[in-house]
């Protein structure tokens, strides 16, 4: 079993846990929000926008670890409640559309950190 680990550092070094983690062909990618450096929200008040960067951060994630956005088969969004997710599917059917994931939306009833509105997870698997 090779195992891989993919940490930027910030809450996930606070909370002992890794953004992604590889093990042989498969990754998977911790809850991400559109945060900064700082772990404030990016694009606040915007549902579409903070799904987008959520996204490409955790794509950012599976392809450190060796994979693409073609194998990705799981996608989860977590969603503030009140927010709009239609614009929240748009902005994954515009990232993952050609790719058909399987997914999973949820409400919640919020995140850590302020300003929040989705957070997002995935798990892909990386072709041999």
């Amino acid at each position: 079993m090779v195992r891989k680990v993919y940490k930027t550092g910030g809450f996930e070094d606070l909370a002992g846990y890794a953004r992604g983690v590889r093990i042989d062909q498969l990754i998977a990618v911790s809850a991400t929000a559109a945060t900064d450096e700082s772990g404030q929200a990016r694009f606040p008040g915007d549902v579409y926008a903070q799904t987008k960067a959520a996204f490409e951060q955790a794509l950012a994630a599976v392809e450190a670890l060796g994979g693409d956005l073609g194998g990705v088969l799981r996608t989860r969004m977590y969603l503030v409640v009140g927010c709009e997710w239609t614009r929240a599917v748009e902005a994954h059917r515009e990232l993952f559309g050609d790719v058909s994931p399987a997914n999973t939306t949820f409400y919640v009833a919020g995140f850590i950190p302020e300003g929040v509105l989705v957070e997002v997870e995935l798990d892909a698997v990386v072709s041999a």
